[in-house]
């Protein structure tokens, strides 16, 4: 039998249009086709690929100034208190600038003292118990700093850690008392102002706190109580703020949550506060519980890409996050484990949908 040659084209385009059907990713099509049944008995609504991350984001730390690393105190996976000191750069000259400071400071404060404070006796009292507590404050920086570093070498307690982490606190809580307290001095009626040795101690007690404020921007301290994801710098190398590695990668690794990208076609079938079934070809079988608890009010291409579907992200998206939960009768006919298996940066698929 003859086969015209326009006939045996059209033959092969079709072929050719079935055979790509019929291997077009399951993802995708659960993604475009509402109402695609699931397992279980269940039909989804929409599903969408997602990445683990920390309940508080990933967050990344930078250093605030240009400057060769003179310690790193931390390793990937350590857990670190709030303001507790991660990387410290070279801090030669700053504390050089320091102690020029104090040195002006003393000076200036003896010249002072030998004139007689009568009507300023109220404000010199208040500047000196000002100085006082940021001195203390300095201290108590300074001895939480020592804590950790003597925990971290196998010599320190967690309760020493917490004790001077506690006393920091209330240091900088008795600063901002006696800084109100001198305001409220200077706000009063007939109090005099500085005469010239009182103002050049002033001035000199202003030069040696911007010298502690840059010393202290030399220690990079963490943000939250968190653990360690990654470290990417080393003692010796050169640090800057441009720089478009951070030198540390940490978050908040206690609760973890989902960063979903859904096709834009089914943000009307989702809201905050439903429930979401995660799944990740890591643990076959095995399902995970989330909850909606952010929809993005931006439309943008796709970043993110199923395992089912890594080549097909040309469309747009919003981005949903999802709080993973514990097992409990949330989603009823579903067998839900504890989300502690998974691990921040997996990538998962997340099912949104109801029992049909």
């Amino acid at each position: 039998m003859m086969i015209r040659e326009g006939q045996l084209s059209i033959t092969l385009y079709l072929c050719a249009v079935l055979a790509s059907a019929a291997t077009m990713p399951q993802s995708l099509s659960a993604q475009n086709v509402a109402g695609k049944p699931g397992d279980s008995g269940r039909t989804w609504q929409a599903v969408a690929p997602g990445v683990v991350e920390p309940r508080s984001g990933e967050i990344k730390i930078a250093a605030p100034v240009i400057g060769r690393i003179s310690e790193v105190f931390v390793r990937a996976n350590d857990r670190v208190l709030a303001d507790e000191p991660l990387v410290r750069l070279d801090d030669e000259d700053a504390q050089a600038r320091v102690a020029s400071a104090q040195a002006q400071v003393a000076m200036r404060e003896r010249a002072r003292n030998e004139k007689s404070a009568g009507k300023s006796a109220n404000r010199r009292n208040a500047e000196d118990a000002l100085a006082d507590a940021e001195t203390a404050l300095a201290d108590a920086r300074n001895a939480f700093d020592k804590a950790v570093r003597a925990k971290r070498a196998g010599s320190g307690s967690d309760a020493t850690v917490n004790a001077t982490h506690t006393a920091w606190m209330g240091a900088q809580d008795n600063l901002e008392r006696q800084r109100s307290q001198l305001r409220r001095i200077q706000a009063q009626s007939g109090t005099p102002l500085p005469t010239q040795v009182e103002g050049q101690l002033n001035v000199a007690r202003g030069d040696l706190r911007v010298a502690v404020a840059e010393l202290e921007k030399l220690t990079i301290r963490a943000p939250i109580a968190s653990t360690i994801l990654r470290v990417d710098v080393k003692a010796g190398e050169l640090a800057a703020p441009s720089s478009p590695q951070p030198l540390l990668l940490l978050g908040d690794l206690s609760r973890l949550r989902v960063r979903a990208e859904l096709d834009e076609h089914n943000i009307g079938k989702i809201k905050v506060g439903d429930t979401a079934t995660v799944r990740t070809d890591a643990f076959p079988g095995q399902t995970f519980a989330g909850k909606i608890t952010a929809i993005a009010p931006l439309i943008r291409p796709a970043r993110l890409n199923s395992p089912a579907s890594r080549n097909l992200s040309d469309f747009s998206v919003t981005e949903i996050l999802i709080d993973l939960i514990d097992p409990g009768p949330l989603v009823a006919g579903i067998d839900l484990i504890d989300p502690g298996p998974l691990v921040a940066g997996m990538n998962v698929d997340v099912y949104f949908g109801s029992d049909r």
